[in-house]
């Protein structure tokens, strides 16, 4: 159960104006979910890339190379999805605020944010992003990058079945 004040802002979120213009628009509310499935795409397909390469895979392009690209275009992927995501929560924040996979998404989107700026300061992220060998503790991290970010994809999708 939300506490009052909680459930004050969230109606307030949803009687702002961008909010109702979104509810209100056939044109609008689409153009929006369409650039967080494209923002998605940009996170997702950069984040894979990179955790494969660090997991072993297309051992021919070096890490030195592939991953200070990937780290920027996931990250300009996942503001770009956080900014159309809070314009898609703000049409229905009460509903969304119950709904468990919504919830389950928020969590594994930030526990994926947490495990890209923990690599960033492992100095074994650093010594392969030099073009080192790739240390356990960074595949570790990657393989928990994969399944992390396909679980905050599942529980995106799974929104729209229990609304």
């Amino acid at each position: 159960m939300k506490s009052p004040a909680v459930e004050t802002a969230l109606q307030a979120l949803s009687e702002w104006p961008v909010a109702a213009a979104l509810r209100g628009s056939s044109v609008a509310y689409p153009l929006v979910n369409a650039a967080h499935i494209a923002s998605v795409g940009l996170l997702f397909g950069a984040i894979v890339t990179l955790d494969l390469r660090l997991l072993g895979a297309f051992r021919a392009y070096p890490v030195a190379q592939l991953g200070p690209p990937l780290r920027r275009v996931a990250a300009a992927g996942l503001l770009l999805a956080a900014a159309t995501g809070f314009l898609l929560f703000s049409t229905r924040p009460l509903a969304y605020a119950e709904n468990p996979a919504f919830l389950a998404k928020l969590g594994l989107v930030g526990l994926g944010a947490l495990n890209a700026l923990a690599l960033g300061r492992n100095r074994h992220w650093r010594r392969a992003a030099d073009g080192a060998e790739v240390h356990a503790s960074v595949r570790l991290a990657a393989l928990a990058s994969l399944l992390i970010w396909v679980g905050a994809v599942v529980a995106g999708r799974w929104i729209g079945f229990l609304q």
